[in-house]
């Protein structure tokens, strides 16, 4: 069981695309906010010279919660979902385990608060009741989907992780992209249980990091008990509140249902040329290459980037990770170059 952080755990798609790249390495959805969420966030502008009032914070917690139908002191708001990683030393927990391949925020925030961490390597198709989590493990940290597997596991699979005394954590980082969110939890007020959301990718919001947590709330303060005073500006406030209104729900559920739509046409594609493509539904696509790292030297050489994937615990030199864009083709085609 280890506590120190693996040198990939740092490791985010970000640093392998350079700009004017066809941009397949990095999972955020657009190049930028729609117009209306713009014009929302430039009518505060004025704003930024008062802190964050507490009738702003009010209004962000109660659309949240009734966006998913929870109480409003079960919303935590966050600066992006991986500060609620950041946030889980709070807990001590005393033996954490992590479901993997999967996003590697959680490994390194606990590992460097000194927390033992055991990581649970499923093997292909990476679905969980391949995996058998130690039963000390007091925090079980799982993405739903995963990342950068894809897989969505069922709310039937994340119920039997629950044991006494311990506290699991599903990051649903990726839950709006997938049509109906069938297997979310957001909705669901169970006593041991976290859910992280963002609303980063979606709705193109990097450059500002907004997210939030479910959790009953003597949960909540356990987790956010060593937060700064004002951990949320106004415009992160403000696009939380606006991200959550049903009209938005609604636009990012129409964008739902396009990307499912793309995402088979893009593994159609990447199939047509011999590619192994992971089975899943998120707004990306694991898919294995003889060499995956001179596969990517390729693509890099041609202007493209795709995530390189042996910084993930579990994936091996074969794996690669690509965004699904409506310019898959140009990835294809730049890939069939080299495919044997």
């Amino acid at each position: 069981m280890a506590s120190q952080s693996r040198p990939g755990a740092r490791y985010h798609g970000d640093q392998a695309a350079a700009p004017g790249m066809l941009d397949f390495a990095v999972n955020v959805r657009a190049d930028g906010p729609p117009s209306w969420l713009v014009d929302r966030l430039t009518a505060r502008m004025a704003d930024l010279g008062r802190y964050p009032s507490e009738a702003d914070e009010t209004r962000a917690r109660t659309a949240v919660a009734a966006r998913h139908g929870r109480s409003v002191d079960e919303v935590a708001l966050l600066a992006g979902g991986a500060e609620g990683f950041a946030l889980l030393p709070n807990l001590r927990p005393r033996s954490a385990a992590l479901i993997a391949p999967s996003f590697t925020e959680p490994e390194a925030a606990l590992a460097a608060a000194g927390v033992p961490l055991h990581h649970v390597v499923l093997a292909p198709p990476y679905r969980l009741g391949d995996g058998v989590v130690p039963e000390d493990a007091d925090l079980v940290v799982v993405g739903n989907p995963t990342n950068p597997t894809s897989v969505l596991h069922t709310r039937e699979q994340l119920a039997a992780l629950r044991r006494p005394g311990r506290i699991v954590v599903v990051d649903e980082a990726f839950a709006d992209a997938v049509p109906g969110e069938p297997e979310s939890l957001a909705a669901q007020s169970l006593p041991d249980v976290i859910v992280l959301r963002s609303l980063t990718k979606t709705w193109a919001l990097a450059g500002l990091r907004v997210g939030y947590a479910f959790a009953p709330a003597a949960l909540l303060d356990r987790l956010t008990a060593r937060r700064p005073h004002w951990p949320l500006g106004v415009l992160q406030l403000e696009a939380i509140t606006a991200c959550s209104a049903p009209d938005a729900v609604a636009e990012a559920d129409r964008g739902a249902q396009r990307l499912h739509q793309l995402r088979a046409e893009m593994v159609d594609g990447l199939t047509s040329i011999g590619v192994d493509v992971v089975d899943g539904c998120a707004p990306f696509v694991l898919f294995a290459v003889e060499d995956a790292e001179l596969m990517r030297k390729h693509l890099d050489g041609k202007g493209v980037a795709v995530r390189r994937c042996d910084t993930f615990v579990g994936l091996d030199g074969q794996f690669l990770r690509a965004a699904v864009r409506p310019e898959w083709p140009a990835l294809v085609e730049a890939m069939a170059e080299v495919m044997p």
